[in-house]
Parts: C-alpha cells; structure tokens; sequence
C-alpha cells in the first residue's frame, strides 16, 4: 500500500497547488486572492496560513475586482501562469458571476474556489443558502455553470483526486482554457482523509502547441495562393501563442497588410509599414478600406466579434472568402469559414512553407503612414486660447507624446476602447483591452494585475467616471501593496460613450449623463482617491496631464490624474457600422431617420461566403 497523508479537503487542495508548476519552475498558480466569509474561513482560510510559506494569499477588496485582477494577471502572462480566488458562501461567490464571465469570453484560465452549502445538510438552511424548491442539490453557485469553463462540486474529500487535475488540465490547455469554478462544500473543506502521499509530488503542466492537418494547410495556401488582395485579421490568438514574430515574417514575407482586434493590437508596432491599424466599428480608415476590398480575409486567433466585422458589413467584396486560424474548431468555423485548427505560431510557419515565395503587391504602401498623420491631427493637444475642455482623443494624444516602449495602455469599456483601438500607436506589447466582455470596472483592478505580472512596464489606465464609480476599490489594494500605475480618469460627467449611441439610435438623451438625469451628483475624485492611499491630482489642461504622467513614474503608489473632458464629441477618425437595433415604430423626426440609416447598413450585413 502506498503512503498516505492525512490532511483536511481544503489542506490538500492547497497543498496541492503550491506544486503545479510550469516548464520554467514556477508555480502555475502564483497566488490565492482571498476574501473570507463562513463559508470558507474555516477550512480554506486555516489551510492558506498552513501553507503561507508555500503560496501566498492576498487580500483584496471585493470578489469581482480581485478576480478581475487575477484575469488581467493571466493575460498579460500570455496564460502561461494563472491565479486562484476564494469566497464565500453566498454573495461573496456570486460576485464573481461577472468576472467568470469575463473570463469566459477571453478565453482567460482562472481558478475560482467558492464555499457552498453543507453538505451533509444537517444544518440547513444555513445562512446565505439559496434554496430551490424542486431541486434539493441547487445551490447560489450553480450560477457559475452557464459562464464557466470547467465546474465541479466537492461534496466529499477525495473528490479533490480527480477534480484538481481535470480544472488544471482545462485551465492549461490553449484550446479549452478560460475560468474554473470549484463549489466546495463548507464541512467538506474541514473533513480529513488519507490522501495518497503521490498526489503532492510537484508536477508540471505544459501549454501545447497542436499541429495543423495537413490537408487544412493545403487547403487554406491555396486558397491565399488564389487571392489577389489578402488581408490578415490578426487577433488575441496570436499573443496567447507568442507568435508575433512568426506574424511579422509571414505577412512581411507575402506583403500581406495587417490589421489588428481589440485582443490582438500590439501584436505588431504600430509604426510597421504592414500594420493598417484596426478592423471595423472602431477601425481605421486604411485598415477599413483595405477590409472592405479584400477578397480574403485571414483570421489569426480571432472569434470575430461584431466590432471587428462591423457586425459583417466590412468585408464587402462580393468575391470575399473568409478562413480562420483558430486552436478550437468551434471559433474556426464560424461563418462557414475555411477553417484551419492550429496553433497560431505553428499555422503561419507550415502556411508560409507552403506558399513558399507567393507575394502579393495589391495594397497602397503609403496608406499606413497618411493614416498616422491622420491620428495626429485628431489627437493634437488643443490650441492654448481655447477654453473648452478636451476631447478623449485629446487625452489619448497626451498620454501618446510622453509614453516610451515600456508604455502600456489598458482599458476595458465606455469610450475609451474604441478610442484607443483606433487611435493609440503602441509599440509592440503595448496595449492592453477587455473587450470580449466590455466589463465596466475592471479597469482599476485589471491594471494592478498587468503590473503584478509585469513591474517592468509603465502601466496606464485610461478610465472614465462612470467606470471608475462602478468598481474602485483595488486602488486601496494597490496602494497599500505599493504597486504603482497611473490612471487617466476622465470626467465628463455620466456615460458619455451610451449617450453618443443613444442619440445615433434616434433617441432622446435620456439616463446617461448627470444632466438628462434624476441626480447630479458632485464628486471630487482627487479627495476620494487619495483617501484610499493613492497620489491623487488634478491636470489643469492637456500641456499639466502630460507632466503629471511623466512625474507619476518615479512614485511607489497608484497615480491617480483627473481631467475634465467633453462628452458629446467622438474619435474624429474611422469608424464603421455597428448592429444595435433601432426601435421598429414610433418615435419623432430623429428616430425616423435613425431607423433608415439603420436599414441601410443592415442591408449590407453578409454572414456566410
């Protein structure tokens, strides 16, 4: 018989993360963010300081934002190495819902532990316990199952042999990953066992690399090798897969333009003669043009969400065929697309060896640098006489001048996004977005994520008000743990991005800014921020927030940098069709109009080859 150790569920299963590790040594799960309730405190919460040595634990503020820190942790590690967060029974596990979510959509590993009820049920109902009338083992946390990746229920302690290692094998598999939830039952956590002594051997997890069919390779190079105008679409695959350089070779190689997704910006520097910027609602205008000509479209670890496409009305040529390069068949062949079922690094390699010298010349060289020009004349700072306040893209040309290629600009919803996808020029690694989700208060936590996985870079936040309010309590996290970043919140006094759409859409300005309102709230950001250990400062005009950027960089806290901005004007530059249906009858003069531009558009919407 094999040794044994007699451990407590929730020893064991900490115990046994403290020795999943990758191929450089490390732990795959580098920490535990923990907030601690009764249902977890017990038994989660004496097996973390058991094992405080071997994994540390961190406390954060709130349930979502700490899980909001740990996705933007992972993503900027390229799901290389992941974090793990503990709640609660009750609301303290359903927090999470939304970031599980979030994780979901991007394709992000995290590893949620949530206390549930008893399960020997001799107490129940025990507090905070949802109780279904018609089916005795629902609990809150089966919320999670529609949003999770992985899901699993430990009602007894030896559950946790096969539990780990299938969340584990889900979270480290470039295919498949994205959030794993465990449900696990408060009295189990404290339950012993004799656990074989094997199970705690440190083990190592590798991220795959799967190798294309052959027959997909052939079928997708003849496909290019029949193109005259190829575009390539590039997306967050490509980072996941670090394989930008073997993007770079491809298209410089083939002299295919590039344009890049919310996920995938950064994959090339935006000064590369083959970088055309970005895809549709939020594009550039270069990019836009070359994607409505192109007769084929190449997508590179791209879902092709309806920003990129335009909600399909960018890739106009009736000749246009469509192929994607995805790990997952189920993202490879939306669209009834060619698909090709790949690693991105691997796919672009075989597919050039294919196409051996086949170069393409059908683009204007030029247009990548007029577009620039085009980006500075939008985002330069205003004159000195005038008094009116900034523009977002005003902002985003401040923070442009001062930023080096340690810069990285992150943001997640509101204006802000598309802003930036269109118009911030970053150096190669030097854009950070949630945008599969669009999650509004992320940005807070999600920027002390990117600096915990990387204090090397000079992380800046761009956040709006709305934003901010929703979700700003990590900054007391980070300025107690010193992490330093700076965020650019702009104020322009509600949703400035909802209210832009809600007039485009023939609406009457109605709910989103302090104005068209039931409460106008009068907030001072800088006492607030700087209430919760931040830095914290108002910028007088666009010249003061560029020196308070550079300034914020010598500090060991959060910077947080006030600036009043205009809500009604746009980016100025691109832009494309954006599906958000327009109420079908009533309404005045406005709405009539909103719907014909409507139906126009989605005329053009082509979903299928």
């Amino acid at each position: 018989m094999s040794d044994t150790i007699k451990l407590t569920a929730a020893q064991a299963m900490v115990k046994w993360l403290s020795v999943q590790m990758t191929e450089d040594g490390e732990r795959f799960i580098e920490g535990v963010w923990a907030i601690f309730g009764h249902g977890n405190v017990a038994g989660i919460g004496e097996a973390l300081h058991r094992y405080r040595d071997e994994i540390p634990t961190w406390r954060g503020q709130n349930e979502q934002t700490m899980a909001h820190a740990a996705i933007a942790y992972t993503k900027t590690m390229r799901r290389q190495k992941a974090m793990a967060i503990t709640a609660s029974i009750g609301p303290g596990s359903t927090n999470m819902v939304t970031a599980c979510a979030l994780a979901h959509v991007n394709r992000l590993p995290v590893l949620m532990i949530c206390g549930d009820v008893f399960a020997n049920r001799r107490p129940d109902p025990v507090l905070q316990q949802i109780e279904d009338f018609d089916d005795g083992t629902v609990s809150a946390n089966d919320c999670f199952k529609p949003v999770a990746r992985h899901f699993d229920r430990i009602s007894r302690p030896e559950h946790l042999l096969t539990a780990l290692p299938r969340a584990m094998a889900m979270m480290t598999d470039p295919q498949n990953a994205g959030p794993a939830v465990l449900a696990f039952c408060q009295d189990v956590q404290a339950e012993d066992y004799d656990y074989p002594a094997d199970f705690f051997a440190p083990r190592v997890w590798r991220i795959r690399r799967p190798e294309p069919d052959p027959r997909e390779v052939a079928d997708v190079a003849d496909l290019i090798a029949k193109a005259s105008k190829p575009v390539i679409v590039a997306g967050g695959g490509v980072l996941y897969s670090q394989a930008e350089e073997q993007l770079i070779a491809f298209a410089e190689k083939h002299n295919i333009p590039v344009v890049e997704t919310q996920a995938g910006k950064g994959a090339l520097s935006f000064d590369h003669p083959l970088n055309f910027g970005s895809p549709g609602v939020t594009g550039s205008g270069c990019g836009n043009e070359h994607c409505e000509a192109a007769d084929l479209v190449i997508g590179v670890g791209t879902r092709f969400q309806d920003f990129t496409t335009g909600s399909w009305t960018l890739f106009g040529n009736p000749e246009r065929k469509l192929v994607s390069i995805n790990l997952h068949p189920y993202d490879a062949q939306k669209h009834l697309a060619t698909p090709l079922v790949s690693d991105a690094r691997v796919a672009l390699e075989r597919l050039s060896r294919a196409l051996g010298d086949l170069r393409f010349e059908a683009h204007d060289p030029s247009a990548p640098a007029e577009w620039r020009k085009e980006v500075e004349r939008v985002t330069a700072a205003p004159a000195a006489s005038t008094n009116s306040k900034p523009t977002d893209a005003q902002v985003i040309g401040a923070v442009q001048r001062v930023a080096t290629d340690r810069t990285v600009a992150m943001c997640a919803a509101g204006t802000m996004p598309g802003a930036l996808q269109v118009l911030w020029q970053a150096a190669q690694g030097g854009y950070h977005m949630e945008y599969g989700y669009s999650c509004m208060g992320y940005e807070v936590a999600g920027a002390m994520g990117i600096k915990l996985a990387a204090p090397e870079k000079e992380v800046v936040c761009f956040v709006g008000d709305g934003s901010y309010m929703m979700a700003n309590s990590e900054l007391a996290t980070a300025a107690a743990r010193k992490v330093p970043f700076t965020i650019v919140l702009t104020d322009n006094s509600g949703y400035g991005c909802i209210n832009r759409l809600q007039i485009e859409c023939g609406g009457a300005e109605f709910n989103n800014l302090y104005k068209d309102s039931d409460v106008f709230p009068k907030i001072d950001f800088v006492a607030h921020a700087a209430a919760m250990g931040a830095h914290a400062e108002k910028a007088d005009d666009i010249a003061d927030l560029e020196e308070k950027i550079v300034a914020a960089r010598g500090r060991d806290v959060p910077s947080v940098i006030l600036i009043e901005t205009d809500a009604v004007p746009g980016t100025g530059a691109g832009g494309h069709f954006w599906d958000v249906a327009v109420p079908r009858t009533g309404g005045p003069d406005r709405l009539e109009k909103a719907r014909s531009r409507y139906d126009a558009n989605v005329a053009l919407q082509r979903t299928y080859n």
